[in-house]
């Protein structure tokens, strides 16, 4: 059996004084979706940033492709690939669309770039329209394919995405997952955090539920669908 794509074995992390991860443990596998839903303040976000060592583990291993990199640095990280898309998109403002996805091709160079920015405009027609409008001239959910496109401009082998439906209309959140479904399917290893558990679910090979800082479930996403605590809890009973 092949080992994991990304290992998260026993993972603590604080910020100060105050514990924000107990014990952590997951994994997901090459060419997974796997989903991290729980409420706001759960700690999900805070379990994404680690991976890139901000904030450093202080206990417990991280292993990407079977090497720890709980001690590597963000660049390190970024460069062997793993791509993050973060909450609330954080895109540059005053720069193009094109400009915003060469920045993406940091982490390996600009030999692709050409080829990989019009995979992306194939990807995401709105972009394609938008190639030289400023960033910050354009809707979240714009916005939030861009983010999405220059995360991919790094030809990741993981891609951490950090609340993708977060403050968007109900449509463009539809596409947006249209997106990631498509995605999944050329087997790209997709790792989602996410509030809006009835899309994540739905979109997920596998799920974890996290409850103030500790994984309290996991299952297939259909399993986790049908699981009466979560549908209390994150789908309001239905």
């Amino acid at each position: 059996m092949s080992e994991p794509i990304l290992e998260l074995k026993e993972v603590d992390v604080h910020y100060g004084v105050i514990q924000a991860l107990k014990k952590v443990s997951l994994h997901i596998d090459e060419g997974e979706t796997v989903s991290l839903i729980g409420s706001n303040g759960a700690g999900k976000s805070t379990l994404l940033m680690s991976i890139f060592g901000q904030p450093r583990a202080s206990a417990g291993q991280i292993l990407f492709r079977g090497t720890d990199i709980t001690h590597k640095s963000s660049h390190y990280v970024a460069s062997n690939g793993v791509a993050q898309a973060p909450e609330g998109r954080r895109v540059f403002p005053d720069m193009s669309v094109e400009e915003n996805l060469l920045m993406g091709t940091i982490p390996i160079g600009t030999a692709h770039a050409d080829e990989d920015m019009q995979r992306m405009f194939e990807l995401f027609p709105r972009l394609k329209e938008r190639r030289n409008q400023r960033a910050m001239t354009m809707s979240g959910g714009e916005q939030q394919m861009l983010a999405i496109a220059r995360a991919l401009m790094s030809r990741p082998k993981l891609l951490l995405l950090d609340e993708p439906s977060l403050g968007l209309a109900p449509i463009v959140v539809k596409q947006i997952f249209q997106t990631l479904r498509e995605l999944a399917t050329t087997g790209m290893t997709i790792f989602l955090v996410e509030q809006n558990a009835n899309h994540a679910l739905r979109l997920s090979d596998r799920a974890y539920v996290m409850v103030t800082g500790e994984i309290r479930l996991s299952g297939s996403g259909e399993e986790l669908l049908g699981n009466q605590e979560v549908r209390n809890a994150y789908l309001g009973g239905h």
